[in-house]
């Protein structure tokens, strides 16, 4: 097939490189490069990136408002668009351009968990499964009727970072077998229970408040790994808290109860991988060797 990608972050990429292989990509759409790192130069996405190592033609267009752009993108003579992570809201005129319309890949069991952090709304509110849909875009958040999905279990301390990258790879697999049977996979609608909206991460809800439940700790703590990372006040230190773990014990919050397992609102948790100010993440018995815990974590 004729296909148009779209996306834009790494959990894009594994699937650009599956469709490269299968099929003629003969565009691929990725938001403009932004200044990034301490010179802050223009970087190109990690998608942009690898479209040009596969001598693809890539195009970055700010928004899809200018008659120009999505005639350009009509000129394509697309057969399927595949988006994934792309981040513009595509109007009904790109959606209708390809022949066989606009598919998306969403990382979670749809209608649960549509929009921005799927991933990581699902590990904080103690999902036992989520998955990949393929689903026919429409002009609704993430509401286009489901043509493929598969199901996955989460594992019980699975960070964020981790269920990222199986997602990713689960996504590359199913779009190409989507694709291989598009004319014969049957298109459902989404039911209208169960809906539920993963709003984009606010870096307020980062911060750890030991007065609450060691469960309800540990799915933040690993929720938000790697990014943007819970985090704690040690004295006058701010620690990321990238990996956590059920652990025995109890006493009062944010207390120190043996190495770096922490008093919770009721029960504990125990650290397993943290970062340091200025260093790089470390299991929680290194940063241990060069830290001192205060009687009370903030």
């Amino acid at each position: 097939m004729r296909v148009i990608f779209m996306g834009t972050p790494d959990f894009s990429v594994p699937v650009l490189d599956a469709l490269a292989r299968e099929h003629e990509v003969v565009a691929v759409y990725s938001q403009p490069p932004r200044p990034a790192g301490r010179g802050k130069k223009d970087r190109p996405t990690p998608v942009h990136a690898r479209a040009l190592e596969l001598g693809l033609e890539v195009r970055t267009p700010l928004n899809f408002k200018d008659a120009d752009e999505r005639a350009a993108l009509a000129a394509l003579n697309a057969d399927v668009a595949v988006v994934v992570a792309y981040g513009l809201i595509l109007p009904q005129a790109v959606l209708d351009a390809p022949a066989k319309g606009c598919l998306n890949i969403h990382a979670s069991l749809l209608p649960r968990w549509r929009g921005a952090a799927p991933i990581h709304r699902a590990i904080m509110a103690g999902d036992a499964e989520t998955g990949i849909c393929i689903m026919q875009m429409d002009a609704g958040l993430d509401t286009g009727a489901v043509l493929l999905r598969e199901a996955t279990l989460i594992g019980a301390t699975e960070t964020t970072g981790e269920l990222h990258d199986r997602l990713s790879e689960m996504g590359a697999r199913l779009i190409v077998d989507a694709l291989a049977s598009l004319d014969t996979l049957t298109s459902v609608p989404q039911p209208d229970e169960g809906v539920t909206y993963a709003h984009k991460i606010d870096k307020a809800e980062a911060r750890i408040d030991w007065t609450k439940p060691a469960p309800e700790l540990i799915r933040q703590i690993n929720g938000l790994s790697p990014f943007p990372g819970a985090w704690c006040m040690a004295g006058q230190e701010r620690i990321k808290l990238l990996r956590a773990e059920p652990a025995d014990g109890s006493g009062t919050a944010g207390a120190p109860l043996d190495g770096f397992t922490i008093a919770c609102g009721s029960g504990a948790l125990r650290v397993v991988l943290a970062q340091r100010e200025g260093k790089r993440p470390m299991p929680a018995d290194e940063v241990l060797k060069g830290l001192t815990l205060p009687e009370l974590l903030g």
